[in-house]
């Protein structure tokens, strides 16, 4: 490609007629960019580092429901990526954030790791069903309960609605969204979305580093929730990398198409640093 710094490694892939404009902002999701399973994704934390390098403020979103913010910093910090918790944006602070604004008192739904994230949280003066990807917790049991305090009048609240994910194993394992899916259908409600593809949710993530989300990129492997959804939501561009859940054709399913596909977060950062001092 002509006026690329020698070493560039764009992925020969198809690019969506979207405008060329500025970057000065990116939201990287995590599962499946950044790391798969228990493994960080070759060449990711070197991506991480050249946007740094290059004072391109970045925040990591991710719509991860099992683990508690401080478990996923300890992560990231293992895999080697330092980062501090106001980097990080998960459903689990939106969530507390909304509880606390609203006063509401939760039920949660959701997976025990999950729940150190909301310690401490006052006493509300109404009921919340939380749902959240709650795993071997999702049975008859525990989803009738939280149908029976929906029926009674509690905020229906979803930290995320994605369809699937990747796991430990290697293979897509049904997501929160099912459930949340079920428990709308069963009360005839819809679940307010506190996570992706939630725009509340990307716009506090931008607003956080003081980036107009007509500058921001998003970088994910969710073809839905990550690239649709974002830009549905007013960000600029969304890149949908070959790598975590993303499966031949994703680009083609959901509307609108993604800015670009690359083939991983090292492509990704490549695309993001020719763009950054454009006009």
């Amino acid at each position: 490609m002509p006026g690329l710094p020698h070493g560039k490694r764009f992925d020969p892939c198809r690019f969506s007629p979207h405008p060329r404009r500025m970057i000065s902002g990116v939201l990287l999701d995590l599962a499946g960019v950044v790391y798969d399973g228990n493994n960080v994704i070759g060449g990711a934390i070197d991506a991480v580092a050249r946007l740094r390098r290059a004072g391109m403020p970045v925040r990591f979103v991710s719509n991860t429901t099992r683990s508690s913010t401080q478990a996923i910093v300890n992560r990231l910090s293992d895999l080697g990526l330092p980062v501090s918790s106001a980097d990080l944006f998960t459903p689990s602070r939106a969530a507390r954030d909304f509880l606390r604004d609203h006063a509401l008192s939760p039920h949660f739904l959701v997976h025990p790791g999950l729940l150190p994230d909301f310690a401490g949280l006052p006493e509300g003066i109404r009921n919340a069903v939380v749902v959240g990807d709650a795993g071997e917790s999702f049975d008859y049991q525990s989803l009738n309960v939280a149908f029976r305090a929906l029926l009674d009048g509690a905020e229906f609240l979803a930290l995320a609605s994605n369809r699937t994910f990747r796991d430990v194993d290697g293979k897509l394992s049904l997501d929160a969204g099912a459930f949340v899916a079920a428990l709308e259908f069963a009360t005839e409600r819809k679940a307010v979305v506190l996570g992706k593809p939630s725009r509340r949710f990307f716009h506090a993530a931008l607003a956080s580093m003081g980036c107009p989300a007509s500058q921001a990129v998003m970088v994910g492997d969710d073809a839905e929730s990550d690239v649709a959804e974002a830009l549905q939501s007013g960000v600029g561009h969304a890149l949908l990398v070959r790598t975590g859940k993303y499966r031949k054709n994703d680009e083609n399913r959901f509307e609108p198409a993604p800015t670009a596909i690359v083939a991983d977060i090292g492509a990704a950062a490549d695309w993001i640093l020719d763009r950054m001092s454009d006009p």
